[in-house]
């Protein structure tokens, strides 16, 4: 199930072998597995883009306020 949340500071992601990127702050889309967190954003040019993150990684950017899950 798709849950929403705000990205406030910096989060990154690693694309493929390359360079970590940045997640822009705003809304994003965040869908939960088991192993991983996958994270759904639109850029200013409303260009959909998305990225997976370890649980460690998205537990850690929630632990620092970076990542702020949208209440229920």
């Amino acid at each position: 199930m798709t849950e929403h949340a705000m990205i406030r500071g910096e989060v990154c992601f690693r694309a493929g072998d390359g360079v970590l990127m940045p997640i822009p702050d705003g809304p994003v889309d965040i869908d939960v597995a088991d192993d991983s967190v996958t994270l759904g954003w639109t850029d200013g040019e409303g260009n959909a883009s998305h990225a997976a993150i370890t649980r460690d990684e998205y537990e850690r950017y929630v632990g620092e306020g970076k990542i702020r899950p949208a209440a229920h």
